[in-house]
């Protein structure tokens, strides 16, 4: 049997990036084979098309972190899913494919009145919502969360399990688009950033327990030094490193990363404020914390993700660039065998 995946030769350029076909394996007794529906695009895939992204593998790789599909077929060994079943499911790396064979402890039955698109858009983003805030960020009620790209995949689902938790979002877009968007989804504590974000913030007089941050620069600055007295800094990305359609601008990032936050730990005592980061990949290799985090966040009851943007499993390459222009409102998702 044969599947469609999309795989570089080696990271360092997107154009890279090719349609290709390729023989499957048999399945494995342990494995689970499913046959693809949807996948979910997520910044790391560009990062690591680019050779940005520190897990990214060496030589050629097929990018692509999570999907949701139809199993196929199981392994003999397996007696938790069947043929039929719907699923969605992630993977370190390996997403961007028809077909794929996976082990059954990760996957996770689809709900039934999900759609397979919003299959692939819940588990990476939800997830690192879910660990910046609870895991990292120990949110309790009624606290401020500053969440930056409010209206993006992981700023939409962070913003829908502050309220579910009883917390209060405020969110910051890059355009007005976005926040009548977010209004529409029942958040009223949206805005436009301004060019001077340190004194929007004063004049707000927006002064948060937790941020959530994957943007870095003088925004990441600015929303550390308006923080309350044991606030946290959660930081899970750096957008202002995307890089170009095709590569990186090296020069560029060198100087925005030795022009970028420097955080003195003796001031941050005094302040009493944390900084903290953290890279979601990690987790598939502690499989039982992971495990444990997704039961947790499927507990609380929140909306299914918002789909913005759907291209076909042939258009890679456009809905990488979607993503990449940082216009987008909620998950790019490529459809397959649809």
């Amino acid at each position: 049997m044969d599947r469609r995946v999309w795989k570089t030769k080696k990271a360092g350029d997107i154009q890279r990036l090719k349609l290709e076909t390729e023989a499957l394996a048999p399945l494995m007794p342990n494995q689970v084979r499913v046959s693809v529906k949807s996948v979910g695009l997520n910044f790391a895939d560009i990062f690591a098309l680019t050779g940005l992204y520190s897990a990214t593998p060496e030589g050629p790789f097929i990018p692509g972190l999570e999907y949701s599909g139809v199993v196929s077929e199981v392994g003999s060994e397996v007696d938790n899913f069947r043929a039929g079943d719907r699923v969605m499911g992630v993977t370190r790396f390996g997403g961007y494919v028809d077909t794929i064979d996976t082990a059954a402890n990760h996957l996770i039955p689809l709900p039934d009145s999900w759609s397979f698109d919003e299959g692939a858009a819940y588990l990476v983003q939800t997830l690192t919502a879910w660990y910046a805030l609870k895991e990292l960020g120990n949110l309790k009620e009624d606290q401020q969360v500053l969440v930056q790209s409010a209206g993006g995949g992981v700023g939409l689902q962070a913003m829908k399990l502050c309220r579910a938790l009883s917390a209060n979002p405020v969110g910051f877009v890059s355009s007005q688009d976005k926040v009548d968007f977010l209004n529409s989804k029942g958040f009223d504590q949206c805005f436009v950033r301004d060019k001077n974000f340190s004194r929007q913030l004063k004049k707000l007089n927006i002064k948060p327990d937790l941020v959530l941050d994957a943007i870095g620069g003088e925004i990441q600055t600015a929303s550390f030094n308006a923080l309350q007295p044991m606030g946290r800094l959660v930081v899970f990305g750096a957008a202002e490193f995307t890089p170009g359609k095709r590569r990186p601008n090296y020069l560029s990032a060198a100087r925005k990363y030795l022009l970028g936050p420097r955080y003195d730990v003796m001031d941050m005592i005094s302040e009493n404020k944390s900084v903290m980061a953290f890279n979601l990949i990690w987790l598939w290799e502690q499989l039982p914390l992971m495990q444990q985090l997704v039961q947790d966040m499927m507990n609380i009851q929140i909306e299914p993700p918002h789909v913005g943007h759907t291209f076909a499993f042939e258009e890679a390459h456009q809905a990488i660039e979607c993503l990449r222009t940082g216009k987008t409102l909620g998950k790019v998702v490529l459809q397959v065998n649809q």
